[in-house]
């Protein structure tokens, strides 16, 4: 790694550092629940943020690694939308009032880049060591392409089943209630969890559960560890305000998890398919504007076939 590079990831993270401590130090100190307008400012900026990023990329590191820089990000945002659904789900099951569910979702933010992080240097790590392992990654892809596609649309998670929620209940106690915004509190000189912190750990390991797909699947598009790190945390950083700002028409994306399954199919298919051609000169490769416009056509389709389908049940009523 050159000393630009270094300088590169220093100024990166710096900057991600700074933004999150503006998010919750200053333009959300107060606990309440965003509005469905600010919430689309937000998402707006963030988008805003991670475009002119992509042209300093463009600018800095050349064509290439601008065109995987903005598939990797819209692949990455494109997958990430699947999150807003479970986020919903578990904010339901453990009853967090909206006011408190930014804060849930800033932590659990804060978490996830950590993991991505490592999910991102491992991932790369064994790509360039064994080269083979883009197989295994295509065939996965593929396979949770498949599994999506059949799942039940209707499934939700159950906390209280998971080994890990269990475990971290026997040893350490929760309270029955939620207190304030604090996620541990201290009763009778001894100190509890509350359910916002089970609620940010449920959080976490969706995340986790997400990573195991989408960090694959960016790789698909460039093995530069930089590229696909930026990509991947600038896709999280906005997931907060796009969960409010679409939470209450979720039923806009019906179809969407069709379109996730379609594109996590096409991106296994990829991987293969251009391992393949580089290793024994079977078949195409597969280039990175394709799959840009593809991942793009999918995500179209599918929200304007929620859209339509949307407009004719509310026809019907």
């Amino acid at each position: 790694m050159t000393d630009e590079n270094i300088w590169y990831w220093i100024g990166f993270n710096a900057f991600v550092l700074l933004m999150l401590l503006l998010d919750l130090g200053v333009f959300h100190k107060k606990d309440e629940a965003p509005k469905i307008k600010e919430s689309l400012l937000w998402t707006g900026f963030w988008i805003l943020l991670a475009l002119i990023f992509n042209l300093g990329v463009y600018v800095h590191l050349g064509h290439t690694k601008g065109l995987e820089f903005l598939t990797g990000y819209l692949l990455e945002k494109s997958l990430s939308i699947d999150n807003l659904f479970v986020f919903i789900m578990l904010f339901g099951i453990f009853r967090v009032e909206p006011k408190y569910q930014h804060r849930v979702l800033f932590w659990g933010i804060f978490g996830a880049i950590i993991l991505r992080a490592i999910f991102i240097f491992a991932g790369v790590a064994l790509l360039n060591k064994f080269a083979w392992i883009m197989y295994v990654f295509g065939v996965f892809l593929i396979y949770t392409g498949v599994h999506m596609l059949f799942e039940k649309k209707d499934e939700k998670p159950h906390p209280e089943n998971n080994l890990i929620i269990r475990g971290f209940k026997k040893i350490f106690p929760v309270t029955n209630t939620i207190e304030n915004h604090d996620f541990f509190v201290k009763k009778n000189a001894k100190w509890y969890a509350t359910p916002l912190f089970v609620a940010l750990l449920m959080i976490e390991l969706s995340d986790v559960m997400f990573a195991v797909d989408s960090i694959p699947a960016v790789l698909s598009v460039s093995r530069d560890t930089f590229i696909v790190y930026t990509s991947n945390i600038f896709a999280i950083l906005g997931l907060r305000s796009l969960y409010f700002a679409i939470s209450g028409i979720m039923e806009y994306f019906y179809y969407l998890k069709y379109g996730l399954a379609g594109i996590l199919g096409f991106i296994g298919i990829k991987m293969c398919l251009n391992e393949a051609y580089v290793d024994f000169g079977w078949g195409f490769e597969i280039s990175n504007v394709t799959s840009l416009f593809i991942i793009i056509g999918f995500v179209a389709v599918a929200i304007i076939a929620s859209v339509i389908r949307q407009k004719k049940q509310t026809k019907t009523i």
